[in-house]
């Protein structure tokens, strides 16, 4: 019984196609490349304009496949929420973006299962802190200001509705 094969791919969410980096991957073991491509796009449309990992699994024997999508990087979030083209290449100096603490929080809920945190705060934390090397603004200010505040507890209020919801 030969062994499925795995191949991994990073591709733009809704757009993959059969060119590189899928067809030369998938086109060996024989199955319809084209159905698959299909069943990605159709997996990862809700992430248009940003890079998402997929996982196919092929048995090369009943051509059988599975689609498995990851979530998009914290990075790829935080750009389409703050609806700029990329993080700053300064980010000391020159601010891109802005979130609001609102945002972060939906940002960390999509990425809650993928991080470290053992708590929303702590996700949340750990968003801004990708804010930081971004040059994304959180609620107008510099995101290590606001994460002085969620240490002070200041949005306390905010971060502990959210759990409550859960």
């Amino acid at each position: 019984m030969p062994e499925k094969k795995v191949i991994e791919a990073l591709v733009a969410g809704g757009q993959a196609t059969a060119g590189p980096p899928l067809g030369p991957a998938l086109g060996p073991l024989g199955v319809n490349v084209l159905s698959i491509v299909n069943k990605i796009n159709e997996l990862t449309s809700s992430y248009a304009g940003m890079k998402v990992p997929v996982k196919i699994i092929v048995d090369p024997e009943t051509k059988e496949f599975e689609v498995t999508v990851g979530i998009p990087t914290t990075a790829a979030l935080i750009v389409k929420e703050a609806g700029i083209q990329k993080g700053s290449g300064t980010p000391n100096t020159e601010k891109v973006g802005n979130l609001n603490l609102e945002q972060v929080i939906k940002i960390a809920k999509v990425k809650r299962s993928s991080l470290l945190a053992g708590s929303l705060k702590s996700a949340v934390k750990e968003v801004i802190g990708t804010c930081v090397s971004m040059g994304v603004t959180v609620n107008q200010k510099d995101p290590k200001a606001i994460l002085r505040e969620i240490d002070e507890g200041i949005h306390d209020e905010l971060l502990e509705e959210e759990s409550a919801e859960q």
